[in-house]
């Protein structure tokens, strides 16, 4: 059985590890490092799945914004990464993660404007889809179908993600 803790009562260093095990060499170049660069992750919305002491999995979530081509800005919440440990991957870890992490997010009412960057076909159990982020861009690379978003108020218009420091 899975309890989640808050990913600051972890230590940083085994949350490190568990990242470099379940992403491949290389993933501080990725496009969503750079859409949060310099901001911290949200607390209440971060959280560890222990299994016995043992550290199965990790999400986070953090600030960030769409600043609009209009000069506007919108708040929203950056989801993952989603990092399960490698033998644990396929049992549920990242799912059930993902349900406590957007069960907070709701409690807390940080649920109207969330986005993450993944695989479509994951991620729209969840609720999350492509649709209002076609016009989006980003600090990099990214496949279009994979940036998605959740949320009553997901912004549809024209802009660039970025970091939005609390």
């Amino acid at each position: 059985m899975l309890d989640f803790v808050p990913l600051a009562t972890v230590d940083a260093e085994r949350v490190e590890r568990l990242l470099d095990r379940a992403f491949e060499p290389g993933r501080h170049a990725r496009t969503a490092y750079a859409i949060r660069a310099g901001t911290a992750a949200i607390p209440e919305l971060s959280f560890a799945a222990l299994d016995e002491g043992t550290l199965a999995g990790t999400i986070h979530c953090w600030p960030a914004r769409l600043t609009r081509d209009d000069g506007g800005a919108d708040p929203l919440v950056m989801v993952g990464p989603v990092a399960v440990e490698p033998a644990r991957q396929g049992q549920g870890v990242g799912g059930a993660l993902m349900t406590h992490a957007l069960a907070a997010a709701s409690a807390k009412r940080l649920d109207g404007a969330l986005f993450l960057i993944g695989d479509p076909e994951y991620y729209g159990r969840f609720g999350f889809t492509a649709e209002r982020t076609v016009k989006w861009r980003v600090p990099g690379p990214v496949e279009r179908r994979r940036l998605l978003a959740r949320g009553n108020d997901v912004p549809g218009g024209e802009g660039m993600l970025g970091p939005c420091p609390r």
